[in-house]
């Protein structure tokens, strides 16, 4: 072989040498967290927490007086309004950004004899209601949401218990079905007190107010430990 078949071998060598070392410096073919950040991925359901078996969120049927309610989260507008020294007004992304999140496990028990243990993740009730300022008058609590629905509790029970709105179930946002953007979390209480599609917080002074179901003969307490109607 002659010298310049040598130049030659030697040449491709090393234009294969940077080629390769060009490949593998590039950001598409490195593992590991790209220049550009984070991705973010699609939440995935969990299935336990703490060492606790949880329920699926497809556990937990749909149940509306008007059907599936699909709010926008751009025109959403949480009031919390009533009694109050003044009138709160919040975008999803304000309540979420402004408020302390809490997660806690609880199990919904519905009228018709279903149950389902899920993780919740929200923001206390009482810290929305602090926002607005509550009147020494205000004795009740109405929740008030898109499709008209209503309920109600003392105002003590959402005050002196860590009481949340959820605006996620088992590590996944709240899909339409189950009440996004927030529903409420209202322990130890039947399933008809946990009201969906929650826009409005009304402070009262009417501790006898019934909300949609209570109307219709269910108990204005929806204690667990008592019987379902009034």
């Amino acid at each position: 072989m002659n010298t310049r078949s040598y130049r030659v071998i030697a040449l491709v060598t090393a234009v294969v040498v940077i080629a390769l070392v060009v490949v593998f410096l590039s950001p598409v073919f490195r593992s590991g967290p790209s220049s550009t950040g984070i991705t973010n991925l699609n939440a995935v359901e969990v299935r336990s927490y703490q060492g606790q078996d949880l329920s699926s969120i497809s556990d937990v049927p749909e149940n509306a007086i008007n059907g599936t309610q699909y709010v926008n989260e751009s025109d959403y507008r949480l009031t919390v309004t009533g009694l109050t020294a003044t009138t709160k007004v919040m975008t999803y992304n304000e309540i979420l950004d402004n408020h302390q999140h809490y997660s806690k496990v609880v199990t919904l028990n519905c009228v018709e004899g279903w149950s389902a243990t899920i993780l919740w993740e929200g923001v206390l009730v009482r810290d929305l209601i602090n926002d607005a300022g509550p009147d020494p008058q205000a004795n009740t609590v109405i929740f008030h949401a898109t499709d008209g629905y209503t309920t109600s509790f003392p105002l003590s029970y959402v005050m002196d218990n860590d009481i949340i709105i959820a605006y996620k179930m088992n590590n996944v946002t709240l899909d339409p079905e189950h009440g996004y953007p927030l529903r409420l979390v209202a322990e130890d209480k039947w399933g008809y007190k946990w009201i969906k599609w929650i826009d409005e917080i009304e402070l009262s002074d009417n501790p006898d107010y019934q909300g949609y179901w209570e109307q219709r003969g269910y108990s204005n307490s929806g204690n667990l430990n008592e019987s379902q109607y009034s």
